[in-house]
């Protein structure tokens, strides 16, 4: 029975491996089948041309890039937009084959190519060049079956508005061959001013890098908005189309970025810093930047490099923010208040011995040698090194620490934040470093050993304008869509007080010695007083300098060349300031001198005498003699009455900025079209017109 028992579990057994061989024979085959089959479609099998669409591919993405933002000026002005700009291709071979098989094949050709003559003249009248040549092109790209043949360069909405209404491209791709594209195109209405400042982003993604620069590269991410999608279907002509039973997502436009730059005072401030340039040949860099004292608000930012190639001057690097470097003598300021807030001197008046300018470890004065004794404040107003030296060394030599906290109380030992990316962080020395130097602390006091921006130092000088309330610098008021302020920045304080009124009151006496009776006298004549103080100082060879020409010390190569740094830095009107300034003139390898009292200075009085003339807060006097002078922005017009009509200014020829100003100096208000130079305008120069006419100027 055993036996029996054991026998019937194997019969089971073999049959159960019967069935499953089978099975995993049939499977085999059947994967066999299939996979012939799929080699079969793939390569043999042709869809029937009404089911073609059926069988296509699924549906693919596509991004929808939204609207860029605006940047808009502190007036409204606008300073960054984006236009749509249109490129044009033709499919050569475009219902060529058609043409081909029809009874009428060559009428029908020649009536295509007369078409396409139409639309080459039209062309050319519209996006330039020579009108047969643009035939000749799509002629021969008709020859060789040329399908996607680009036509010039981007053209704007009105262009391709012509050529759709005065030829074929109206009857749509399928007919002429004509293929639009859109893109938009970041434009700036006023060209170079404020290039730097306003920057740029090379294309409108949300990807981040060198590409991202100025306000357009900080504020990407408010400026750019936010990308929509739209899922296309492959037709059988291969061409896209909506897939309607996809989701469709909307792209959401970029909001825009109020700032508070001043058009007209950039414009004044760049024409300023410019002239001082040119006139130089020695000058490799400058900048200029107006801050206005109550807020902290920067009113134009100016940075002009000389191009080595031809000596132009261009915006392609923020001196304002980038370059950190020894001040020199504007930064005497600062020991004198530090001086006065610890009790060291009572008053400006008192006298200090000179010992023939010398202190021992650093190099004499000469500006005091022979005298017995010298005031602050005719130290400060001859901006002698003895006299700061002398301050620092003998009333903090025992605890040097103390000056230098009270420098970062000053906000001048770190960075801020800013609405630019690249401000440079200062340096102070530590008296608690193994760097520190025994003389340092002498150097110090006269504005070396030390590293500091340009913004920096305005930045502590308005804070002497206001009182001793230190207020951060800012480009950007508030953050807007469609006019509605989403986001108020505005301004914010980096020190409520970083000294008393008395003190501040006391510096302002200094510097408006200086002005008046010291080293920037050439600002005495000024519409407005001015209060600052100069600064000249050598900056440090480069390695690729020492390398090349060799070094005798540190600053000087071993011919006895050296790099200038010029800066007068100040406030006006001084007992009542509205606008803090600051000038800063870099030379290139130069054996003479450039000095902060002279060309920087110069550049200060055309931009006070220009703003005096334009601010009727100042210049009450000239309005009620019945005229106002004009800026002419380097044009002469005619001064604008203030009875009767007004006469429209003629502005051919003149770029944007400035026919926009001439047009609304004289109570007009503008409308334009283009980029480039105004070609033509509407009332034309010479007629008169009622007050707030809009002038339309086209421009190329």
């Amino acid at each position: 029975m055993a036996k029996l028992s054991q026998k019937k579990p194997k019969k089971e057994r073999d049959r159960i491996g019967l069935i499953l061989y089978l099975l995993y024979v049939f499977f085999l085959g059947l994967s066999i089948v299939f996979v012939v089959r799929i080699i079969g479609i793939q390569w043999f099998w042709e869809v029937d041309s009404d089911l073609k669409p059926y069988f296509l591919p699924s549906s693919i993405r596509s991004v929808i890039e939204p609207e860029r933002g605006a940047i808009i000026g502190c007036d409204g002005q606008i300073l960054a937009l984006s236009t749509p700009m249109y490129q044009l291709y033709m499919d050569c071979t475009v219902r060529k084959d058609y043409f081909r098989k029809h009874e009428k094949a060559d009428s029908l050709e020649r009536a295509w190519k007369a078409k396409a003559r139409v639309f080459a003249e039209v062309f050319a009248e519209e996006a330039g060049g020579n009108a047969d040549e643009w035939y000749g092109q799509i002629e021969k790209g008709r020859q060789n079956g040329v399908k996607y043949l680009r036509l010039g360069g981007q053209i704007d909405r009105g262009s391709l508005n012509n050529l759709e209404e005065k030829t074929f491209l109206k009857e749509g791709p399928f007919k002429s061959g004509i293929i639009t594209t859109r893109k938009d195109t970041r434009q700036y209405p006023f060209g170079s001013l404020a290039r730097r400042t306003i920057g740029y982003v090379k294309d409108n993604s949300n990807s981040n890098g060198n590409n991202h620069i100025g306000l357009e590269g900080k504020y990407d991410y408010v400026l750019h908005g936010k990308e929509g999608e739209v899922w296309l279907r492959p037709t059988d002509n291969k061409e896209r189309i909506q897939n309607y039973d996809s989701t469709y997502v909307k792209p959401e436009n970029g909001m825009d970025v109020r700032t508070t730059l001043d058009i007209t005072l950039q414009d004044i401030t760049d024409k300023a810093l410019r002239r001082q340039i040119e006139e130089n040949n020695a000058i490799e860099m400058g900048c200029a930047v107006i801050m206005e004292v109550e807020t902290g608000a920067i009113r134009a930012m100016v940075n002009l490099v000389r191009d080595p190639a031809d000596s132009s001057l261009n915006e392609t690097y923020n001196m304002a923010i980038g370059l950190s470097s020894e001040p020199g003598s504007v930064f005497k300021a600062t020991t004198l208040m530090t001086a006065l807030e610890d009790g060291c001197i009572k008053s400006l008046d008192d006298v200090i011995p000179t010992n023939n300018g010398i202190i021992p470890g650093y190099p004499p004065d000469d500006h005091v040698r022979g005298m017995k004794e010298i005031s602050i404040l005719k130290g400060f107003e001859i901006s002698s090194n003895y006299v700061f030296r002398y301050l620092a060394v003998n009333n903090y030599k025992d605890d040097p620490k103390k000056f230098i906290d009270k420098l970062y109380m000053y906000k001048l030992g770190q960075a801020f934040d800013f609405d630019l990316e690249g401000l440079q962080e200062p340096f102070l020395p530590s008296p608690d470093s193994p760097g520190w130097s025994a003389t340092d602390l002498g150097s110090i006091g006269m504005g070396y050993s030390i590293q500091e921006t340009p913004l920096h130092i305005l930045t502590f000088y308005n804070a002497i304008a206001n009182k001793g309330k230190m207020m951060k610098p800012y480009l950007v008021e508030s953050i807007e869509k469609n006019g509605t302020v989403k986001k108020k920045l505005g301004p914010s304080v980096l020190n409520a007080s970083i000294c008393s009124r008395a003190t501040a009151d006391t510096l302002l006496r200094a510097m408006k010695a200086v002005t008046s009776e010291g080293t920037a006298t050439r600002l005495k004549g000024a519409k407005l007083q001015v209060a600052g103080k100069t600064g000249t100082s050598r900056q440090v060879l480069s390695q690729e300098e020492i390398d090349r020409y060799g070094m005798s010390t540190p600053y000087v190569t071993k011919d006895g060349s050296y790099h200038n740094l010029a800066t007068f830095v100040g406030f006006f009107p001084a007992d009542a300031p509205k606008y803090s300034a600051i000038i800063c003139l870099k030379s290139g390898l130069i054996r003479g001198s450039l000095y902060g009292g002279v060309l920087p200075a110069a550049a200060i009085r055309e931009i006070v005498d220009k703003i005096y003339a334009l601010d009727s807060e100042w210049n009450q006097p000239l309005e009620r003699a019945g005229s106002v002078p004009v800026m002419t922005m380097d044009r002469k017009v005619e001064n604008k009455s203030t009875e009767g009509n007004p006469t429209v200014p003629d502005v051919t020829g003149l770029g944007l900025m400035d026919a926009l100003y001439l047009i609304e100096n004289n109570g007009l208000k503008c409308s334009y079209s283009g980029t480039g130079h105004v070609t033509s305008q509407s009332p034309k120069g010479g007629e008169r017109t009622a007050r707030g006419t809009t002038v339309n100027i086209v421009l190329r």
